[in-house]
């Protein structure tokens, strides 16, 4: 899958657009914070350097067609609040995942369901995925509303399914089909 390295999706009031180089600081704030990371499936971030990396290798992957990572903004040369990404991308099932977090001053104000429905419209209207999966702990509350605001629709539990810092934590899979839009 070819994604435009100067793609920008517009909602009410925000933009999505790729994730860049400068934007190195502001994704170590976000993912250092332990709040932020308390359901994710690897520990809060200790060294800047882990940014860094991981944004190179966000770039590599949307280079290649294998991941889209968009930065959420309040406009184009706003600061990052968040990100949503998709991944594990299989065009034969025209099916991928998405993730997501958001700043802990952006949290409250709805800006994730607006990302992410800005997010989904593009993926299933402009891309022509036709399904789309999200794994989340069950534990993330607001996280699931999120998901079950925008139309997902809670799939199954995964047991036991991560590890991360010595703690066992399930995943809830939420599903998401093109027409269950149109229902």
């Amino acid at each position: 899958m070819y994604f435009d390295p100067t793609l920008q999706l517009h909602s009410a009031r925000l933009v999505l657009s790729p994730i860049r180089a400068s934007d190195g600081a502001a994704l170590f704030a976000i993912q250092s914070d332990p709040a932020v990371m308390r359901y994710w499936n690897h520990p809060a971030w200790t060294d800047i350097k882990q940014a860094y990396a991981q944004i190179l290798d966000d770039l590599t992957a949307m280079r290649a067609g294998t991941q889209l990572k968009l930065g959420i903004r309040e406009h184009a040369d706003a600061p990052l609040l968040g990100i949503c990404v998709v991944f594990a991308i299989d065009a034969d099932s025209r099916r991928a995942e998405i993730g997501y977090h958001l700043a802990p001053e952006a949290q409250g104000k709805g800006y994730m369901r607006e990302a992410l429905q800005c997010f989904i419209d593009h993926l299933l209207d402009d891309r022509g995925l036709r399904r789309l999966e999200a794994e989340i702990d069950p534990r993330n509350v607001p996280s699931a509303r999120v998901l079950e605001r925008i139309g997902f629709q809670r799939e199954g539990l995964l047991r036991e399914r991560w590890c991360v810092g010595g703690e066992l934590s399930d995943s809830a899979l939420y599903g998401l089909l093109a027409g269950d839009r149109s229902a």
